[in-house]
């Protein structure tokens, strides 16, 4: 897949996340010497291309306090996956929330969610919402706490050869 000179720039400029300031597109346009406008329509270029899939807010959780963080996982009827689901991922203190397909019979789990907090106890707390929330459509579910950060990055090109 190419990229031109301009969606080169415009990649390195943001790859190691946007500007923390009120409008950080015009302050990345206007480092670019180009118009807000201009970005957004290349960035959408970019993702409808696929060379981009999506730019998100990557959160440091343990700088912000949150200290505790736990992917649970669930066993939900499949006919009400998607409906459930929604709901998990609305709950403010889940950050992503998904789909997968089980792996039987060792791993039975086909909705994960990220669950956030400042203590394991607060975390197992905010698990019994989620389990009210799945209800009888939930056989079972068990939560894999982090240790560390292991990645929090997006594309990175690389260096040109000069």
């Amino acid at each position: 897949m190419r990229i031109d000179a301009t969606e080169r720039r415009i990649i390195k400029a943001t790859q190691a996340g946007l500007p923390l300031v009120p409008r950080p597109y015009a302050a990345v346009a206007a480092q670019l010497g180009m118009e807000e406008a201009e970005l957004h329509d290349r960035l959408r270029a970019l993702k409808a291309r696929g060379v981009i899939r999506r730019i998100a807010v990557a959160p440091n959780h343990y700088r912000l306090g949150l200290v505790a963080n736990g992917m649970s996982v669930w066993d939900v009827d499949d006919t009400r996956i998607t409906e459930l689901g929604q709901r998990v991922g609305a709950l403010d203190f889940v950050s992503h929330c998904y789909e997968r397909p089980r792996t039987l019979p060792h791993w039975p789990y086909n909705l994960f969610a990220m669950l956030h907090g400042t203590s394991r106890e607060e975390v197992e707390a905010l698990r019994g919402e989620v389990a009210a929330i799945l209800g009888d459509a939930c056989r079972g579910n068990d939560i894999l706490y982090s240790t560390e950060i292991l990645k929090k990055t997006g594309l990175r090109l690389r260096p040109e050869k000069g």
